[in-house]
């Protein structure tokens, strides 16, 4: 099972603040920490004093801090990477290396005394991982993540992103991408136009953006980059994160009816394996409902993300809830009860056929 996490930049806050947060992020079940230390510019003892109190305050909640750093922050606070005792001292779960080394250290790496995970940049798209699995390290120390990115519009594509971390993927090594609190204020530089690992994720709800990463399959953990979400958020991410099933949200219509209210956010749907291009069906409804009423009314022509329930005129189609792929005709037998919300449309395409969903209403 993977697991949620936050973010925090102990240079840029105060203890208590991200004491707070640690407390409100352990409340929803979050397990991981991400902070920083490639901003770090003072010496070794200080680094370490800072970091450490926060850092085993974490501990102290059951959380494992990944702790960030590249080969030139070894150099300036003099640490060798066949001795990790400095992060050992510091109570590190594991560090994150951002810029790697050649292949061979990150596998000695992961044959550390201490048990110190070592985490690899996952963005890169090049053969990186292939070749420290060449080195043959211990993979049970070994973890992947990708990058967030505080500048609009530098952002991985989504398919650079599928491309990343299908490289993983096939070794069984656990991955981690990253997403934007919309009322978080800072993360570890001064840019920050939130942090997320996908572009296409930096205006969304948090929610969404979790969903998202559930559905690809290709993701296992997933932390909030910058700091502080609210409180809102984190439950939201929770149960996004833990949700047996993926729900989207419907903005429903105004005329629509009791009985079209229960076979949308009553049920949970499965969509039909024979699938068809023009909309997902779920045909459930249509058995269960069977003796209720499905009258007629607003039967305009339909485009994607449009919720749909067969009326009255569709004989033994009555009842029966499907989602529009793309656009229809209507002929009247059709009630277009409401619409997938427009942030989360692009979530249809990631439902396959078999999988079973929830719809919920947008409030």
């Amino acid at each position: 099972m993977g697991k949620l996490g936050v973010s925090i930049y102990p240079e840029r806050s105060t203890f208590e603040k991200d004491k707070a947060y640690l407390d409100l992020a352990h409340k929803y079940g979050f397990k991981r920490v991400f902070t920083s230390l490639l901003q770090i510019t003072d010496d070794k003892e200080k680094v370490l004093a800072d970091f450490t109190e926060v850092v085993s305050y974490a501990n102290s909640l059951d959380m494992e801090v990944m702790v960030d750093i590249n080969p030139a922050l070894f150099e300036q606070l003099n640490i060798s990477y066949d001795d990790l005792s400095f992060f050992h001292e510091m109570g590190a779960y594991g560090i994150r290396l951002d810029i790697g080394f050649t292949g061979a250290e990150e596998a000695k790496m992961t044959r550390n005394p201490y048990g110190i995970k070592i985490e690899i940049n996952m963005s890169s798209g090049t053969s990186y991982v292939d070749n420290i699995m060449s080195y043959s390290p211990n993979t049970n120390n070994l973890l992947g993540s990708h990058n967030f990115y505080p500048h609009r519009y530098t952002g991985l594509s989504y398919e650079h992103f599928v491309n990343c971390s299908e490289k993983f993927r096939k070794y069984n090594i656990n991955t981690m991408a990253f997403v934007n609190s919309q009322a978080a204020t800072f993360g570890p530089w001064p840019t920050s136009d939130g942090l997320c690992s996908l572009e296409d994720h930096r205006d969304l709800e948090i929610a969404t953006q979790v969903k998202h990463l559930v559905l690809t399959g290709l993701i296992d953990d997933v932390l909030v980059g910058n700091a502080y979400a609210s409180e809102e958020e984190l439950k939201a991410m929770a149960e996004a994160f833990n949700a047996e099933y993926p729900t989207l949200k419907v903005a429903v219509e105004a005329d629509i009816t009791e009985n079209e209210r229960i076979c949308l956010f009553d049920n949970l749907h499965s969509y039909r394996g024979d699938r068809s291009a023009y909309m997902l069906r779920s045909t459930m409804t249509r058995i269960h409902y069977k003796d209720k009423e499905f009258p007629a009314h607003n039967t305009r022509d339909m485009v994607k993300g449009d919720v749909l329930i067969d009326n009255v005129g569709y004989g033994q189609y009555k009842g029966e809830t499907q989602i529009a792929l793309q656009a229809m005709k209507n002929d009247g037998r059709v009630n277009v009860v409401g619409r997938i919300i427009d942030s989360e449309l692009f979530l249809l395409d990631y439902l396959r056929p078999w999988s079973s969903f929830k719809l919920a209403e947008s409030k």
